[in-house]
């Protein structure tokens, strides 16, 4: 009875979460190629996908059509899910991310069901990643791309320079026939 109180008064107060807190579930659209392996995998069958197949064209002459999946409707049932991660887990093309947002309460059952929309607004309060150990080695990938790119920017210096050594080496002999040109014209003059 001499200790204060350690009530949180909720709304007013907010909590402090802890750092990769898990809440609800965010989607980055750009990034899910409708592979449904989050809806299989979701052991109380609360993602609803929807799609349709669109034909790309060509990538290069001659080449031949393409089909895609495009995603229409991306839809989890908060009233239903566990919060287990599984879908989080097995999506292979990290659509789905784990978000700090825990203030989605509804009056009617029926409005837990949240859309693309909101998934997709839950996605900016995803925290960042936590940064690689300063000793690590950097992932192959990196590597590889930064090689690729150096060497990409090595070639197109060198054919640079390459062309203005053709252009320099194309105008010396235009000066040195003007100058036979001048000569010419001196001694005829004389």
């Amino acid at each position: 009875m001499t200790k204060k109180t350690v009530t949180a008064q909720y709304p007013e107060a907010q909590p402090e979460l802890p750092p990769r807190s898990r809440g609800v579930i965010a989607l980055f659209e750009e990034n899910c190629t409708v592979c449904m392996l989050c809806a299989r995998e979701c052991p109380d069958w609360c993602i609803y996908i929807d799609s349709h197949k669109e034909t790309v064209p060509a990538a290069a002459p001659g080449g031949r059509e393409r089909s895609r999946n495009v995603l229409d409707r991306f839809a989890i049932d908060f009233s239903l899910c566990m919060y287990c991660g599984i879908c989080i887990e097995v999506c292979p093309f990290d659509a789905l991310f784990w978000s700090p947002e825990f203030e989605y309460a509804e009056t009617d059952i029926h409005e837990l069901t949240h859309e693309r929309d909101k998934l997709r607004d839950w996605m900016w309060t995803v925290p960042a990643p936590p940064a690689l150990d300063a000793a690590a080695e950097e992932p192959k990938e990196l590597a590889a791309a930064r090689k690729a790119a150096e060497k990409l920017a090595q070639e197109a210096a060198e054919q640079k320079q390459s062309t203005a050594e053709q252009k320099q080496s194309a105008a010396e002999p235009q000066d040195s026939a003007a100058d036979q040109q001048g000569t010419a014209g001196e001694e005829g003059a004389q």
